[in-house]
């Protein structure tokens, strides 16, 4: 990992502080977004909203979650260490290396051709070495790798992806923001080969899931 300033490891301190006030409660979570320099994620000019707990633009229309968001869905997805989780939707990959700071074995899927390439050599940098990276259609999945211990969506989508489910290993659980305008975080957990439960946690806000892929 890359050396830093106090500065920023205190920033990052606080962030964790602000995110257990609001409900985060699982250390593995936690632990991880105290120890990711999210600063390193964003253009120079910046840097100055780096641990404020707000989404940010990136490139490609996308945008890099805001933590509160990340932890969430990180918490939700009730993974252990050496688990294997699916992510769709690499982005900025922020979420991507704190699911690997969980102890996690990441495969990633990202559409953005410019994103894939971007974002697979930045966090080669950073030193992270458990993650798959996937150009491709997210709808899809990685059916080849699966099943899965835990699917972690993050982009909005108004119907469940059905190839995705499939994908799920039995009792294992799918986060994911359901909606179009007006979207809920949902988790999904697969019971059965063919029975499934889900429970809602509230609003969210993310970009739209596209299907295909872009460059």
């Amino acid at each position: 990992m890359v050396e830093e300033s106090f500065l920023h490891k205190g920033l990052r301190a606080k962030l964790v502080e602000h995110l257990a006030t609001k409900g985060i409660t699982e250390n593995a979570v936690l632990n991880a977004i105290s120890k990711i320099p999210r600063h390193l994620f964003f253009d120079s000019s910046f840097l100055h909203f780096a641990y404020k707990d707000i989404a940010f633009p990136i490139s490609a229309g996308q945008t890099i979650s805001q933590p509160f968001t990340v932890a969430t869905q990180s918490q939700l997805i009730e993974v252990k260490k050496g688990d294997k989780v699916l992510e769709i939707g690499t982005g900025s990959g922020y979420q991507t290396a704190v699911l690997c700071e969980m102890g996690l074995y990441v495969y990633t899927i990202e559409r953005q051709k410019v994103l894939y390439d971007k974002t697979k050599l930045f966090l080669s940098k950073l030193g992270y070495n458990r993650i798959k990276f996937y150009f491709g259609d997210g709808y899809k999945g990685i059916p080849e790798s699966a099943p899965f211990d835990a699917i972690l969506i993050t982009a909005a989508t108004e119907i469940i992806p059905k190839l995705l489910l499939l994908q799920l290993k039995i009792g294992g659980k799918m986060v994911i923001p359901l909606g179009t305008q007006k979207q809920i975080m949902t988790r999904i957990k697969r019971i059965s080969e063919h029975d499934f439960e889900t429970e809602k946690f509230g609003d969210c806000r993310f970009v739209p899931m596209l299907t295909g892929v872009n460059g």
